[in-house]
């Protein structure tokens, strides 16, 4: 198991000493910032500097092969202008999601409305719809519903938000406070994320109902 710690540590010096005074803000997604990582986890790192160019995409390709477990580190690199005008709806789910490690995203938090925690939860219903139907039909598979449970778990903590303000990363929790239509989701998601058996039919159709009703619902 790594020693998130000690590796975040590395990390953070040979970022600065590669990007100097340039480094806007820093942190960690996943579940390594929510504290349940494995011994597979991803490191799910996201840097922000302040300006992002093709050379600075490539010398921070670099510096991660210099980094261990890099085949373990993936996240989100950009520069501060772009998160600044980054779609609202997105920004929700990324800043409730980040754990900083360095600076801070309030400045980001700050152009997240109750419309845009709105359209995160439509435009993440649609998608699910979508990509739900398409592959019942098609692809039929069990990687790709699993997913979109994984997709329908973040739109159900935004619904949580829209109803109590608010944001819960930890899906126990989470299961204790939704209404029992979503408690299926959150309970179909952990298992599946647990290594549960795979119903496809059954998962497939629930998971296009609850996407329908969110559909219909948040106008």
């Amino acid at each position: 198991m790594i020693d998130i710690t000690i590796w975040m540590n590395n990390f953070l010096q040979i970022l600065n000493d590669t990007f100097t005074d340039r480094v806007w803000f820093v942190g960690l997604q996943g579940s390594y910032g929510r504290g349940e990582a494995t011994e597979t986890s991803d490191i799910d790192m996201v840097v922000i500097l302040d300006e992002l160019s093709a050379i600075d995409i490539q010398t921070y390709n670099t510096m991660l092969d210099t980094l261990p477990h890099r085949e373990l580190i993936c996240g989100f690199l950009s520069g501060k202008n772009e998160i600044m005008n980054w779609e609202p709806s997105d920004l929700f789910q990324f800043c409730h999601d980040t754990t900083p490690i360095k600076g801070s995203l309030d400045e980001v938090m700050a152009v997240i409305d109750e419309s845009a925690v709105n359209r995160a939860i439509k435009i993440g219903a649609c998608n699910i719809y979508h990509g739900c139907i398409h592959n019942m039909l098609h692809e039929k598979s069990e990687d790709i519903l699993r997913g979109l449970y994984k997709s329908a778990s973040f739109v159900v903590q935004a619904i949580v938000f829209q109803q109590t303000g608010r944001y819960i990363k930890h899906q126990e929790e989470l299961l204790q406070v939704v209404s029992s239509y979503e408690q299926v989701i959150v309970e179909t998601f952990m298992n599946l994320k647990n290594g549960g058996t795979v119903d496809f039919n059954l998962m497939s159709e629930a998971l296009f109902a609850w996407s329908k009703k969110w559909i219909a619902e948040n106008n």
